[in-house]
């Protein structure tokens, strides 16, 4: 049951791009120049002697200063990047304009392959974020199998861009309040046309994962970076979300440079230098990564013994056009490890029930302080059509629908590919 909307046309993603006009380059590059002053930053480029577009750009996501950055590296050249619906909003004439590509995030999206063959085919630049989203805790996040058939179907050079200090400059937990830290971006060529077109799709991927992994505490460690503001820890209790010592979930929060437990009462101090170190007691991890990375396996643990299960009233907001968020008022989202999400609610008289199963989506889009509707927490329940932006009033609740829909996936994965291999080997049998 669809949304009942006055208007059903919902904005057409399928569509392709404009080639950036030229003086728009130039206009881009001008505009990173001026909103990247007085940072420091150094942009290094590997292996790349020589190489011209057409090429694919994969690039780590941590803030919008990653996409100031590749441009000032790619100019002089036409780029047309993948482009979430949220970043159109009240502003589509304009990314249109710059040859931006539309898509919604964890969807199946066929025409955005069509899209980037035609970008690659004309010549130039594509630029895609793979993790789609921006890095939680400052490591490498879940991308997709799917990346090693596109490059295999586009046969052209793949580039991958990581960027170090981005994140610490400003976390996705507290992106409003930047922090003093140099920016490092590296561009390092991986893949030539003929080894895109030739090398088995497993090895693509197994190129394009390591070369985007990346870890943004160790890297502050090994380069001494030292983060002195007073409020470097504030928001961090939305990723570190449950406590490693009394285990309560949704309890934790956090002030100036201190994280601590509202259940138990512990406290730890996030350092200068990035270390985390409890004020009294055993400092059960002092590398933020390594807690969140426990937290994701106390979700697993919880899904495989059937244990998860989340249910709440939310607020939603959806955005089927670009214009304005349609308020659907009330509704109850569920999710689990057979279904997926469910929400379901109530307009314009008539009910709706949105359901993405586990295997449609393999991550989630999440937002800590989403700036077009109101300063809260919520999730986007994507369609092809349409996307729901949901508040629950639960409180720090959405790191943790994250972590399990993405383990959610790769468990129902697991079990896709085990069963297809047992059909295989019974098929050979006989």
């Amino acid at each position: 049951m669809e949304v009942n909307y006055k208007n059903k046309k919902s904005y057409r993603t399928a569509k392709y791009p404009l080639r950036q006009p030229w003086y728009l380059t130039w206009l881009i590059w001008i505009l990173s120049r001026i909103m990247l002053a007085g940072k420091q930053k150094k942009i290094e480029k590997i292996g790349m002697e020589g190489l011209k577009p057409p090429y694919l750009l994969f690039s780590n996501h941590m803030s919008f200063i990653d996409f100031e950055l590749v441009a000032l590296a790619t100019h002089p050249h036409r780029v047309n990047n993948v482009v979430n619906i949220d970043g159109y909003y009240r502003r589509p004439w304009l990314l249109t304009w710059i040859g931006a590509i539309c898509t919604r995030k964890f969807t199946t999206d066929m025409h955005l392959v069509k899209s980037i063959k035609r970008v690659v085919e004309r010549g130039d630049i594509l630029c895609m974020y793979p993790e789609a989203r921006y890095s939680p805790c400052g490591t490498t996040s879940f991308m997709p199998d799917t990346l090693g058939m596109l490059v295999r179907r586009c046969k052209v050079p793949v580039v991958i861009a990581v960027h170090h200090g981005n994140y610490l400059h400003a976390p996705f937990w507290c992106f409003r309040r930047k922090r003093r830290v140099p920016l490092h971006t590296t561009f390092t060529k991986i893949l030539t046309a003929e080894e895109a077109s030739t090398l088995p799709v497993e090895e693509i991927n197994r190129r394009i994962r390591e070369a985007m992994q990346y870890d943004e505490y160790r890297y502050q460690r090994e380069n001494a970076i030292r983060i002195t503001e007073p409020f470097r820890a504030e928001g961090l209790h939305k990723i570190l979300y449950q406590c490693p010592h009394c285990h309560a979930e949704h309890q934790m929060a956090s002030a100036g440079a201190e994280l601590y437990c509202t259940a138990c009462g512990k406290r730890w101090t996030l350092g200068e230098d990035g270390v985390l170190t409890a004020t009294g007691g055993e400092t059960e991890f002092s590398h933020v990564p390594d807690w969140f990375e426990w937290e994701r396996a106390q979700v697993r643990a919880e899904i495989k013994s059937g244990k998860y299960a989340f249910s709440d009233t939310v607020d939603v907001h959806s955005l089927p056009r670009c214009w304005n968020f349609e308020a659907l008022g009330e509704a109850t989202l569920t999710h689990d490890a057979e279904n997926g999400f469910v929400l379901t609610g109530h307009y314009r008289g008539k009910d709706y029930r949105i359901q993405r199963l586990p295997l449609e989506t393999n991550s989630l889009h999440v937002e800590y302080d989403f700036p077009h509707i109101k300063p809260f927490d919520c999730v986007d329940i994507s369609t092809p059509n349409d996307s729901f932006y949901c508040f629950p009033e639960k409180q720090n609740v959405v790191t943790k629908l994250s972590l399990a829909t993405e383990e959610i996936y790769k468990i129902h994965e697991e079990k896709h590919l085990a069963a297809r291999a047992e059909r295989c080997a019974a098929k050979s049998a006989t």
